[in-house]
C-alpha cells in the first residue's frame, strides 16, 4: 500500500489514541489470531495480517508511537511500510511463537547464535576521569576452542545428522486447537536445533565448542568521563556456541571523590578557604586546578559565597569538543583560637567599628586593617 492509502494506525488495531501498552498488545493477538493465513482462508486475509503487524510494530514502541502521534505516517522512519519480514519477527512462524507458544509452517535448522554480552566495572581517580587514561583490562570469559575451531567434535571427526529431526533441527506435529488445525513446528530436543549431534566430543571442550580463558584486553578511556558512563568494545564479549560470533563487552565506569574538588557536568568546583584579613584587605592566593597551582587575585573587600571563575580549567568534553571552566567559591573562615597579639588586634578593630564613622577616621581605619594584617603575618 503507498502511504497516501494507509488507514490510521490506531483504527488497524481498533483502539484508542489513549490505549495503553496492555490494550495495544490485547488488541494485536486477538487480530493477528483472526487474521493468520494458517487460520484464515478469505483472499485478503494475508494483507490484513500484514497490516495488523505494521501498527504493532509502531504502537507497541514507544518512540516510534510519539514520533506517529506527532507526524503520522509521513514521519521520519515510518516510510512506505516497510515488508512483513523486517519488523524483527522473522514471519508468519516468528509471530505465532513469540504470542501464543508455537510456530506454524516452515522454519530451518537453528543457526550459530551470538554470544552474551559481558560487563566490567572499572574505577577511575578525579584526574583519569578528567584527562582519559589507557586501561588493560583481565576479562574472564568463553572462547572458541582452539582444539576444534567450536564444532564441538573430536579433530579428525565430524558431527552427525541428528536422527530424530533428519538435520533439519526441527521436530513437526499436527495439533488441533479452536482455530482448526495446524502443523506446529518445535526445536528438536535431542540436538537443540542444530540438526546435527556429536559422536566424539572435542576432549579439551568436551563438545561444548568453547573454553574459559582470561583475556587481556587493551582499553582507551577518553577525557571526560564520569560515573555512569559506559564504554563499548565491540567482540570482546563472549564467543556464541557452535561458532557464533562474540558478544560485546560493556565496561561502566565509576569515579572516586577528590578530596577538593567536585564535579558538576564539565565544570569543576573548589572552595577556597580565607581569612578576614584576606577577606577585608584581599590577597594574591595560590588555587589548585586539574592543571596545577594558578594564582588568584582576592580583591579588598571580598564576601563570602564570591565565586571566581578560571576559564578553561574545567573537565574536557568528552566527544571533544571544548573544555568546563574551574569555580571557585570564597568562604571566609571565622578563628577559633587567637593569639595574644591577634586578640588584641581584633579588640581594637572591634572597638572602631562600634563608632559613627567620621571623614577624618578613614586613614585611621585602613591603618588598623594594616595592624590586623601584621599581626596575622599576611
Amino acid at each position: 500500500m503507498a502511504a497516501a492509502q494507509k488507514r490510521d494506525y490506531y483504527e488497524v488495531l481498533g483502539v484508542a489514541r489513549s490505549a495503553s501498552e496492555d490494550d495495544i498488545k490485547k488488541a494485536f493477538r486477538r487480530l493477528a489470531r483472526q487474521y493468520h493465513p494458517d487460520v484464515n482462508k478469505d483472499h485478503d486475509a494475508e494483507a490484513r495480517f500484514k497490516e495488523v503487524n505494521e501498527a504493532y510494530e509502531v504502537l507497541s514502541d514507544p518512540q516510534k508511537r510519539q514520533m506517529y502521534d506527532q507526524f503520522g505516517h509521513a514521519g521520519p522512519g515510518m516510510g512506505a511500510g516497510p515488508g512483513f519480514e523486517n519488523f524483527g519477527f522473522g514471519g508468519f512462524s516468528d509471530i505465532f511463537q513469540t504470542f501464543f507458544g508455537g510456530q506454524t509452517g516452515a522454519g530451518g535448522r537453528r543457526g550459530p547464535q551470538r554470544g552474551s554480552d559481558l560487563r566490567y566495572n572499572l574505577t577511575l581517580t578525579f584526574e583519569e576521569a578528567v584527562f582519559g587514561s589507557e586501561k588493560e583490562l583481565e576479562i574472564p570469559r568463553a572462547d572458541t576452542c582452539p582444539s576444534c575451531h567450536g564444532s564441538g567434535a573430536e579433530p579428525g571427526t565430524e558431527p552427525s545428522r541428528c536422527p530424530s529431526c533428519n538435520g533439519t533441527g526441527e521436530l513437526r506435529r499436527v495439533q488441533q486447537s479452536i482455530f482448526g488445525q495446524f502443523v506446529n513446528v518445535i526445536m528438536c530436543d535431542r540436538c537443540q536445533g542444530e540438526g546435527r549431534v556429536i559422536s566424539t566430543p572435542c576432549h579439551e571442550c568436551r563438545g561444548g565448542g568453547r573454553v574459559r580463558v582470561t583475556k587481556h584486553v587493551g582499553l582507551k578511556v577518553p577525557g571526560g568521563v564520569d560515573t555512569g558512563s559506559q564504554i563499548r568494545l565491540t567482540g570482546e564479549g563472549e564467543a556464541g556456541p557452535r561458532g557464533g560470533a562474540n558478544g560485546n563487552l560493556y565496561v561502566a565506569i565509576t569515579v572516586r571523590k577528590h578530596q577538593f574538588f567536585e564535579r558538576d557536568g564539565q565544570d569543576i568546583l573548589y572552595t577556597l578557604p580565607i581569612n578576614f584579613a584576606q577577606a577585608a584587605l584581599g590577597d594574591e592566593i595560590e588555587v589548585p586546578t586539574v592543571d596545577g597551582k594558578v594564582v588568584l587575585k582576592i580583591p579588598a573587600g571580598t564576601q563570602g559565597g564570591k565565586v571566581f571563575r578560571l576559564k578553561d580549567k574545567g573537565v574536557p568534553n568528552v566527544r571533544g569538543a571544548g573544555r568546563g571552566d574551574q569555580h571557585v567559591f570564597v568562604k571566609v573562615v571565622t578563628p577559633t583560637e587567637l593569639s595574644g597579639k591577634e586578640r588584641e588586634l581584633f579588640e581594637q578593630l572591634r572597638g572602631i567599628a562600634k563608632k559613627q564613622p567620621q571623614p577624618s577616621e578613614k586613614h585611621d581605619k585602613s591603618g588598623i586593617f594594616e595592624k590586623v594584617k601584621e599581626g596575622l603575618g599576611l
